[in-house]
């Protein structure tokens, strides 16, 4: 893995998070708040990003490339849409990773360390910072909303092949 260090909120940095569709709804102050907890790192082809049962604070917003996220090493889906977050859960929940996350080919992701709030300015307001969070958590939630909704297809998609499964073999 290669690591930046952390990002500057200057202009140029601004308006690249702007190209991110998971960043669309930040205001330039709150997207400046984000680059000050954020780094860029560079995977290579196999190499883990989160793994299973870890406790780390990153929450990943992916710049290019693609991801498998397995659980118990059977793959439950492939990320590879600009934008696509992943690593919330653990952010949510505080609960240990619920899967292990390997980068398939070169992958580039925006980085955000939720334990670096004290890289955000002390001067701001507590009503400020809140607003940034509530709107961290909104992503979050849409996210996980599109990602519950195409588990519940596929749950009913598997339950159908059962009943079929068990109309043939006569169970």
């Amino acid at each position: 893995m290669i690591e930046s260090k952390y990002l500057k909120d200057n202009v140029q940095n601004i308006q690249r998070l702007m190209a991110i569709p998971g960043l669309k709804d930040f205001e330039t102050r709150n997207l400046a708040k984000l680059l000050r907890l954020s780094k860029i790192r560079e995977y290579e082809d196999g190499e883990v990003i989160i793994r299973e049962g870890d406790n780390d604070p990153w929450l990943y917003f992916m710049l290019s490339g693609k991801v498998q996220v397995s659980k118990r090493g059977v793959e439950i889906s492939q990320l590879n849409e600009v934008g696509e977050i992943f690593g919330e859960m653990r952010i949510v929940d505080m609960m240990a990773r619920s899967a292990t996350v390997s980068a398939i080919g070169p992958t580039v992701c925006l980085c955000v360390d939720t334990s670096a709030k004290g890289r955000l300015s002390t001067t701001e307001d507590r009503d400020e910072r809140l607003d940034f969070l509530l709107l961290l958590y909104r992503i979050f939630a849409e996210y996980m909303s599109i990602r519950l909704r195409a588990t519940n297809d596929e749950l009913i998609r598997a339950r159908k092949d059962i009943e079929e499964l068990r109309a043939y073999y006569g169970r």
